[in-house]
């Protein structure tokens, strides 16, 4: 079928071989620009804007939203203002970047008198149809919801944009992880307040919409937080703040208990309340600051060498005191946060989930774990000798801001080879142990916040694969081969941090030794090889040098070949300690939880756990852009997540072992 472009059609759909619609007799485009197939409108806001359903034969027929906007119509106060919001939504995807939870723009482009959008389809229901499909929010659900987007909030404002339109139905839930996306940046709803009632730039949603928004048109990272907080009441209460706008104006915020037919406690009561104030003086300035002042809900701990899993009840029981580094997780992805409860499902309709892949194969007289995995960690096993170790030589380059090499020079270091059977080996290269800065300085070009602060530390020797762990490697313990780019000597990908961890924990049980991923301190200092800038080639880089996503550039060093897919292990040059793909190709698992700075970090390479559901990944990869394959940069995502096709084909890992030396 063949839908029609005319925004004025009343019946779109036609059979795949008319030239010209049966309704209306406009042209038919079988491929917008050559690439977009539109099959069906989703939403119309009038006679100059419509939102259609696509499919991108460039990816595959990934399903894609396609909104349009006519010029025809110029002339008007109203559509010049819906075209300035048009591109403005337009450039605010494209500057925010791949962030998992943000829509990615596919293309931007006119066409026979037509303005056009195009972003990734999300599938799944957006936050009012799951409240009228499930009912209301408990505080538990509200505090995951707030701890999910909050992070997403600061990443968007540090970035100098401000949603202006935050409310349930511009909140979707990805079916596929359960993930929690902003979407309309640009927004029909708001498009058409400013179309209809033609009020300078007042953006926004009554009921949702500050005091400043709604008097002055004005927005500010805490006007977003004031429309949370709103969306928070009304997923909790089951009560629209619009029907309460609509009798009470703004003021319906300073008795919002009253209108609420639930209790909350005091806790989250307090937060609601700051969120909620209606002058913005008095209100949260960042979101960080909500974070603060949430307190995170119960977590199951298994205490180190125990069987019993210790179960801190909602009643208020405090948590069981444990070793940090012997912590486990237990319990249910809810939100893209953990809250562990054995045996419930609060809002997902998922049971418990075993964290041992499904699709691997247990080795012989080996007991699966039940329902947790425990990472091998520093100091928690003997520390075995090896007296085998060998040399190989290697060259290293160097670059300037532009791309280019400047310095060739050769450099050696001392590996031992591990048999893991059928002829497949690893490699461990010897990393001496050293002190570092950590992080990336605050004039380092398009750093992020999470970043810093710098801080030194030390971190002893230890072994670490020279390649990423590629797909026959992978084989050869676990049994599969989980990858969509297939390739014996590719990184193997679409693994989850579980997933990594079981490796790791397999691979010690047939060698012996202390088999781990490695701390997020290990990882930094491993790929900067004594460097201290962006890349441990330099100041920049090329796709001669590095496998990222091309279309892309860092400081002055030109566009290149965007792969779209994974390489060999070792297609590029490695750094000074004889490591090849730190930058670029897949993001590689770390053993740390995440962290949004460095206040609190280890200052003696050990990995920070015990904190969130989020693990941590390094180096960037095939699809993202350069800026991502930063030394310090830091990406996070839920340790049991492995197939969302496009996210889960950048995630591998690479392993590293503590042994002594004779």
């Amino acid at each position: 079928m063949i839908c029609c472009l005319n925004p004025d059609c009343s019946q779109p759909i036609n059979p795949d071989h008319n030239k010209f619609c049966q309704s209306c007799r406009t042209p038919l485009i079988p491929l917008l620009i050559n690439r977009f197939q539109v099959l069906r409108v989703l939403s119309n806001e009038g006679g100059f804007r419509r939102t259609y359903l696509a499919e991108d034969s460039q990816k595959l027929n990934e399903p894609c939203v396609i909104k349009q906007l006519a010029l025809k119509q110029s002339g008007t106060y109203a559509l010049k203002k819906a075209t300035e919001l048009f591109i403005e939504e337009a450039k605010r995807l494209q500057d925010l970047g791949e962030h998992q939870q943000i829509p990615t723009l596919f293309a931007y482009f006119e066409d026979n008198g037509f303005l056009y959008l195009v972003q990734q389809f999300i599938k799944g229901d957006n936050l009012l149809d799951e409240l009228e499909q499930k009912g209301k929010y408990n505080e538990i659900q509200i505090r995951e919801l707030l701890l999910d987007l909050l992070p997403l909030l600061k990443f968007i404002h540090e970035r100098q944009v401000i949603h202006r339109d935050i409310k349930p139905q511009n909140i979707m839930r990805r079916a596929i992880d359960g993930k929690l996306v902003l979407i309309d940046f640009g927004a029909s709803k708001q498009l058409t307040i400013t179309v209809h009632t033609q009020i300078g730039t007042q953006i926004g949603s009554y009921g949702y919409s500050p005091l400043e928004q709604i008097q002055g048109g004005e927005a500010y990272p805490a006007s977003d937080l004031f429309a949370l907080g709103a969306t928070c009441f009304h997923l909790l209460t089951g009560v629209n703040p619009f029907n309460l706008w609509t009798i009470n104006g703004l003021s319906w915020v300073n008795n919002w208990r009253e209108n609420s037919p639930v209790s909350v406690s005091q806790d989250l009561g307090k937060v609601l309340d700051k969120l909620l104030k209606i002058e913005i003086q008095e209100r949260y300035q960042s979101a960080d600051q909500v974070i603060k002042d949430i307190q995170i809900p119960p977590i199951v701990y298994l205490p180190p060498g125990g069987n019993q899993i210790y179960q801190n009840q909602i009643s208020g029981n405090s948590p069981t005191t444990i070793n940090r580094r012997g912590f486990i997780y237990g319990g249910l992805f809810l939100g893209g946060v953990t809250v562990a409860f054995i045996g419930q499902s609060l809002f997902s309709g998922k049971q418990n989930q075993t964290l041992i892949p499904e699709n691997t194969i247990t080795p012989e007289n080996t007991p699966t774990p039940e329902n947790t995995i425990t990472p091998i960690t520093p100091g928690n096993t003997p520390t075995p000798i090896i007296n085998n170790l060998k040399t190989f030589k290697f060259e290293v380059v160097s670059t300037n801001a532009t791309g280019n090499i400047i310095n060739r020079r050769n450099e050696s270091a001392t590996y031992f080879t591990e048999d893991l059977g059928n002829g497949v080996t690893l490699e461990m290269v010897e990393i001496p142990g050293g002190t570092f800065i950590m992080g990336s300085p605050e004039n380092e070009a398009e750093r992020y916040s999470n970043e810093g602060p710098q801080h030194q530390v030390t971190v002893p020797a230890f072994f670490m694969a020279k390649y990423e762990l590629t797909q026959a490697q992978y084989q050869a313990i676990m049994g599969s081969n989980p990858s969509q780019f297939k390739g014996n000597n590719r990184p193997v990908e679409r693994v989850s941090w579980n997933d990594a961890v079981t490796f790791c924990q397999r691979l010690s049980q047939k060698t012996g030794k202390n088999y781990r991923l490695p701390s997020e301190a290990e990882w930094e200092y491993a790929c900067r090889a004594g460097t201290t800038t962006p890349f441990y080639f330099g100041e920049s880089i090329t796709a001669d040098l590095v496998n990222y996503n091309g279309n892309s550039t860092y400081g002055s060093a030109p566009k290149g070949q965007n792969r779209q897919q994974t390489t060999d292990v070792g297609s590029f040059p490695p750094n000074a300690f004889g490591l090849y793909d730190m930058h670029g190709n897949v993001w590689e698992w770390c053993l740390d939880d995440y962290i949004d700075n460095y206040s609190d970090a280890p200052k003696d390479g050990s990995a920070l756990t015990g904190r969130s559901s989020y693990n941590m990944l390094r180096g960037g990869s095939w699809f993202f852009l350069p800026r991502f394959c930063r030394s310090a940069s830091r990406h996070v995502f839920p340790w049991d997540v492995r197939d969302y096709v496009i996210l889960g084909s950048q995630f591998g890992f690479r392993v590293v072992c503590v042994v002594g030396r004779t």
